[in-house]
């Protein structure tokens, strides 16, 4: 947010994803998975904001992440050494090569 640290702004965000299904647990700091996981900048806008939801987005090119999506994460750095604001699982399928997806991660502060 901005009141200390490394923000969560465009300059500093990062979409991570990885290919464990190990249930979340406020304990993690980063992605579970050891090796099939890829932190990605944002794209251009974003992070943005409505209301009281925060969207987060990046976009993962044909040959980048090419495996089981299964775990997600903010952070404000490009990997498990940066502060990670959430990690969620959630099986979206495997991406393979040649597929470039979209991934917007919301979050609403209440």
């Amino acid at each position: 947010i901005g009141a200390g640290g490394t923000a969560y702004n465009n300059a500093n965000s990062y979409i991570g994803v990885g290919d464990t299904n190990t249930a979340e647990s406020a304990s993690q700091t980063g992605l579970q998975a050891p090796t099939n996981k890829l932190y990605k900048a944002m794209e251009a806008t974003y992070p943005s904001r409505a209301s009281q939801t925060v969207t987060w987005r990046a976009v993962f090119g044909s040959s980048e992440a090419n495996y089981a999506w299964n775990e997600f994460t903010v952070a404000n750095g490009s990997s498990d050494a940066a502060t990670n604001l959430n990690r969620k699982t959630s099986v979206q399928g495997t991406k393979a090569a040649g597929q470039v997806w979209t991934i917007d991660l919301s979050i609403t502060i209440s």
